[in-house]
């Protein structure tokens, strides 16, 4: 039995008691308790919502509390999740508040937990968490309200399961990429330095190759491919030294050979530096004298909003090289011998690897003669971040309760897509009604189902020819995916039938993909959440329950529906079979793009996308960085 307050009778005249109700009686999970986050948690207790999860990895920083105003001076170092959820408290201590400091992708927050929420908030600044909330949102069949920022501008979207496109229907941002001659030979900007600091010098040491990075542009120019050829050739001198890691003398063989053996090499051609300042190689043992006589390495740390000197840089990139290279080492003796070499890769959050590469960067700045820049300025910078706007963020949580609403009494067909935009030549607020799935959508547009495994004895072999085979009629040619994008069976990838999930690290709460590649009329592609459980002995220890509805042209042995047959049309094209609900697939080189079937004869194909494009935030000689996170951008000038 619901109980009400005095503190109800707003509620009741604003809402509606029926309304009210709803909200006393959600579950609800907010994921992030950053600028949106906090505004947002405001306005869930404030409107009656009984009962509030907080998920959040981060600790608060001092650059926060201009904007996340749950938090305070004393607060800094402390869980976002956990001071989130006392300051809220006192705004309605009726409300059920659990505040969890953790990583919303870690194993304990699976389906289950997921399925136990009314809906969940995403007010998130990472595109893997929100990609990741989205995924499991969907296999639990939760509403979820996606939101982001970026500046001035913001975005509300209602997102559920088959009735509204999900946050991956529609294609991303990619990052921005750099020639690789600007970063490995003649960088010009601080932001040039820093991805060098990131996508190479710390991948090359801690994590992948360089050529492997999504911010290098490794395209077919001709100066591009004799740099990248140098690059292959410098990352074997680099396995070399990474070999020494975790030696004394490991710092000064990497500080020597990327800040005076490269840059002595750049310096012998000498017709790149005619018209340009050449760069100045630096000792380590001359700077190291100087950089004895410094603060201890801690008191230069909390100092982040001044450039540091070059001695002060030195400081930091031997003490944050040995703190990365104990955790790479610990990383390595903890890992199974089957498992894949460990890597550390770069994220704003991660102390160590911030101060790698803020360090390193300044010490290329500072070879190149380019102005350095401070920790809190590089933070901003490497992870493509502008300081939010903290009226942006109230507007945008407000948005996200009051598409809540429509969401807890089922109306999803009332909530809309809601987009701020200041700068708009007609007004501040602009809506649309939700887009629909895309049936090509890798994420939503597939098949999903529980499968119930008992790991003790299930092998791959149990799901493939018992599972998959019999009693689904998989036919020869199709691949099991796991969750890390790996073949772990196909037709000619079979050594893995005797094995069982355990050791190939499947456990429960993992996905695996189920791509069926026959040529002739295949089915979609099936998502399977396994989960773990005990099945009689005298049973077959893989079973699937909560099986998709066989669709009205698939025989009823079959749950999983066929793909869309294509048509071939009279001008050369081809489509979609019509789908039931009027409209088609048109597909050409340039894409695909969904049309009415009365209108497939008129369609213009549009060609194809230049890779520069112009996109409205700045002049044609400009370049917009934009974060796939769409909370952040960075306008610099291309040279």
């Amino acid at each position: 039995m619901v109980q009400f307050t005095k503190r109800d009778q707003s509620y009741h005249k604003s809402l509606g008691s029926p309304t009210n109700a709803l909200a006393k009686e959600a579950r609800v999970l907010m994921v992030g308790a950053g600028g949106i986050g906090c505004e947002l948690l405001k306005n869930l207790v404030l409107s009656g919502f009984g009962e509030i999860h907080i998920v959040d990895l981060d600790t608060i920083d001092l650059s926060n509390l201009n904007r996340q105003f749950l938090f305070r001076y004393e607060h800094i170092k402390k869980s976002k999740a956990l001071v989130a959820k006392e300051a809220a408290h006192a705004f309605n201590p009726s409300v059920k508040l659990e505040a969890h400091h953790s990583n919303i992708i870690d194993p304990g927050f699976n389906v289950a937990w997921f399925k136990s929420f009314t809906m969940v908030f995403n007010a998130l600044d990472n595109l893997d968490a929100r990609r990741h909330v989205n995924k499991m949102c969907l296999a639990a069949d939760v509403p979820l309200i996606e939101s982001g920022t970026t500046g001035f501008n913001g975005q509300v979207q209602v997102i559920k399961k088959g009735v509204t496109a999900c946050y991956e229907c529609s294609p991303k941002e990619l990052p921005k990429t750099f020639p690789v001659c600007t970063i490995r030979s003649t960088p010009s900007q601080a932001i040039h330095c820093i991805v060098w600091g990131k996508s190479y010098l710390l991948s090359e040491i801690f994590g992948t190759s360089e050529e492997e990075s999504a911010q290098i542009d490794s395209s077919e120019d001709l100066e591009n491919e004799k740099e990248i050829e140098k690059l292959r050739q410098e990352s074997q001198a680099l396995k070399k030294i990474r070999g020494a890691m975790g030696t004394q003398s490991f710092p000064q063989l990497l500080f020597d050979k990327v800040y005076q053996d490269d840059v002595n090499r750049l310096l012998s051609m000498e017709d790149m530096w005619k018209t340009r300042r050449p760069p100045q190689p630096l000792k380590f043992a001359k700077v190291m004298e100087k950089a004895a006589e410094l603060a201890p390495v801690d008191q230069i740390l909390k100092d982040d909003q001044r450039a540091w000197t070059l001695e002060e840089n030195v400081a930091i990139f031997t003490d944050s090289l040995a703190r990365l290279s104990s955790r790479m080492q610990s990383m390595k003796t903890s890992s199974k011998s089957d498992s894949a070499e460990p890597t550390i890769t770069f994220d704003k959050d991660d102390q160590d690897t911030l101060d790698f590469v803020t360090a390193s960067a300044n010490l290329r700045s500072l070879v190149f003669g380019i102005d350095t820049k401070s920790r809190f300025d590089i933070k901003q910078m490497a992870g493509n971040i502008i300081p939010a706007i903290a009226t942006t963020n109230a507007i945008v949580a407000g948005l996200c309760v009051l598409q809540s609403f429509k969401v807890l009494k089922g109306d999803f067909s009332s909530s809309k897509e809601v987009f701020l935009s200041p700068f708009a030549p007609q007004r501040l607020l602009s809506s649309d009604k939700p887009r629909t799935p895309n049936p090509d959508c890798p994420v939503c547009s597939v098949a999903q189902a529980l499968l119930l495994v008992d790991m003790s004895r299930a092998t791959l072999g149990d799901l493939v020819e018992d599972f998959l085979r019999l009693e689904l009629g998989y036919g020869e040619e199709f691949a099991v995916v796991n969750h890390q994008s790996q073949t772990l069976y196909d037709v000619e990838e079979t050594h893995n039938l005797t094995k069982k999930f355990s050791d190939l690290g499947i456990k429960g709460d993992n996905f695996l993909k189920v791509i069926d590649e026959g040529d002739e009329n295949p089915r979609v592609d099936l998502v399977l959440n396994f989960q773990e459980s005990s099945i009689s002995p005298d049973d077959k220890p893989v079973r699937g329950v909560n099986f998709p509805p066989a669709s009205n042209s698939e025989p009823p042995s079959s749950p999983i529906a066929r793909r869309r047959k294509p048509v071939e049309q009279s001008n050369g094209h081809t489509a979609d079979a019509p789908n039931g609900n009027g409209s088609a697939l048109v597909t050409s080189d340039s894409g695909i793009k969904k049309r009415q079937i009365s209108e497939i004869d008129e369609v213009e194909i549009p060609a194809k996308r230049s890779k520069v494009q112009s996109n409205g935030y700045g002049n044609s000689g400009d370049t917009i960085v934009l974060d796939d996170t769409a909370d952040v951008a960075i306008l610099i000038d291309d040279d």
